[in-house]
């Protein structure tokens, strides 16, 4: 058997069957390099392993669908066993015998419609029998390139369509990104608005001393509310700027009020078992 003359044949099946795709291609070539090394002899005994291991499948699943469309395709004959302990059968057809001539008679019958479709230069041409069949031999791989041309035109056609979508939606990214944004600088533009409009003049102690004065609050009050608020920057909680003082002062003298009012309580005779004093001696018993 002519393995270069079967592969020829193989191929040529394959560049017209357009239900075959690169795995089957891939399949079908291990299996050849199994019938190879069995001396092209049939039946051969294939392990699942190896085949996909020399074809690059790593898909079981995608291994039996190739497997059983080369098999339904008419490329290989297919004999499952359904034992892990026995290799499936698979029998090779011989490619190699549609390549062979055929005889004049057929030859000339085969030729006729060929000829029509020659263009006139080829028939003008003065040239041996011999030269005629190449010629016609020539004409079906010319209407292949021609096919393949339009073809491939058609794929430059998808191509260009695919990057004008591509190119599409990368520019409505784009104006969302810009439009998300504006949108984020223009709250922040905002927020700094409202910060700087909302910044008052800072009183200095002279100002809350009096103001204290005129409250009937000491000036050691005064003292602690100038202090506390001028070491966090005038800012209510921290992050709001302070508008009005004098309501923070009033909230001050009030709480303070409260605070002295309930810390003046007379205390109880209850026991303080947990007070303890600083110069405490830890060695005592309790």
């Amino acid at each position: 058997m002519n393995y270069i003359k079967h592969l020829t044949g193989f191929f040529e099946k394959v560049v017209l069957d357009k239900a075959l795709n690169p795995t089957h291609v891939s399949l079908y070539m291990a299996l050849f390099q199994f019938w190879n090394c069995n001396r092209f002899k049939n039946p051969i005994s294939i392990n699942r392993d190896e085949v996909m291991r020399i074809s690059k499948i790593s898909s079981k699943a995608t291994y039996h669908k190739c497997l059983k469309n080369l098999h339904s395709l008419g490329y290989i004959n297919y004999e499952p066993s359904y034992n892990p302990f026995k290799g499936s059968h698979v029998i090779l057809f011989n490619f190699s015998e549609d390549l062979k001539p055929a005889p004049k008679s057929e030859r000339k019958l085969k030729n006729e419609p060929l000829i029509e479709s020659v263009s006139e230069q080829a028939l003008n041409k003065s040239c041996t029998s011999n030269e005629t069949s190449t010629e016609q031999a020539v004409v079906p791989s010319i209407n292949y390139i021609n096919n393949t041309n339009s073809s491939n035109e058609k794929n430059v056609a998808n191509l260009n369509e695919q990057a004008k979508k591509i190119e599409e939606e990368n520019n409505i990214q784009l104006k969302n990104q810009k439009s998300k944004e504006e949108k984020s600088s223009a709250k922040k533009k905002e927020k700094e608005f409202v910060f700087t409009s909302s910044k008052v003049e800072k009183p200095t102690i002279e100002i809350v001393k009096t103001y204290f004065q005129e409250n009937n609050f000491p000036g050691l009050e005064a003292q602690k509310f100038f202090n506390y608020f001028s070491s966090v920057g005038w800012l209510v909680g921290g992050k709001i700027p302070m508008i009005n003082w004098q309501a923070a002062a009033q909230n001050w003298i009030i709480n303070s009020v409260n605070f002295n009012h309930n810390t003046d309580t007379t205390p109880t005779n209850r026991p303080k078992h947990l007070n303890t004093a600083t110069d405490k001696n830890y060695a005592e018993p309790l």
